[in-house]
């Protein structure tokens, strides 16, 4: 069986027609090791011109040239595998491009574990690889904990009624004080800042209707800068 890793020459007037400067990087980036490089290194001598031999210092100079592109090449692999690891457990987005049909999809998840196979990095998300040059997004945990937190939140808010005016005092008062409660004194700052305003506002309402009701003041409300709203939920749709 013929070797896979076997050099063949392009000769031309007694001389290799590439010269293996350029093969080193080009082979390098398609990724030949030493022993490749080696055997073009051997081919280049064997064909070369008796009369005016490649000196030993360019072939010291192919040598360094082609460590240099080895050495780059490595310390990429090794940092890509260093990102990989770092989003262990954080939620990611990865984008991809279909040629086939021109379409483009995206997959938001947490990464489960980091797979590796020929010097390149998988992530693992709820059981599918994706290639880590493929990730486009990594959220701060803080982040994806407060966006569950409105999730959850800006929903109890839709299982109240949707008429203010069928909010009573029996079926909705301890759930809605427990709701300005958790909103006042128990969100961050981060997660009051990711509320919808609309549901900030029906939010009041509905407080407000039970004070109305009880016939208490109207209960003030934290309002915190919402400028940030809209950017942060066009990130994650």
């Amino acid at each position: 069986m013929a070797d896979i890793n076997q050099v063949s020459a392009v000769i031309k007037n007694g001389e290799v027609a590439n010269t293996v400067k350029e093969d080193a990087t080009k082979n390098a980036t398609a990724g030949y090791d030493k022993d490749s490089f080696l055997k073009i290194l051997v081919a280049q001598m064997k064909y070369q011109d008796p009369m005016e031999p490649t000196s030993n210092t360019e072939y010291i100079n192919q040598y360094a040239t082609f460590t240099q592109v080895e050495q780059l090449s490595n310390m990429a692999n090794s940092m890509a595998l260093s990102r990989a690891s770092e989003m262990v457990g954080k939620t990611v987005r990865v984008t991809q491009y279909n040629p086939d049909n021109g379409k483009t999809t995206e997959v938001v998840g947490v990464v489960d574990f980091v797979t590796y196979n020929a010097n390149k990095a998988y992530l693992n998300i709820e059981g599918t690889n994706y290639n880590v040059e493929d990730v486009t997004e990594v959220f701060d945990t803080d982040y994806t904990d407060a966006k569950a937190v409105v999730k959850d939140f800006q929903e109890a808010i839709d299982n109240l009624p949707s008429n203010v005016d069928f909010v009573n005092e029996q079926d909705h008062g301890l759930t809605i004080d427990t709701m300005y409660d958790f909103y006042m004194n128990k969100m961050d700052k981060k997660a009051r800042n990711m509320m919808d305003p609309n549901y900030v506002t029906s939010l009041q309402q509905y407080v407000h209707r039970i004070d109305d009701i009880r016939g208490d003041e109207h209960r003030t409300f934290k309002i915190d800068d919402t400028s940030s709203t809209k950017k942060e939920e066009s990130k994650t749709e």
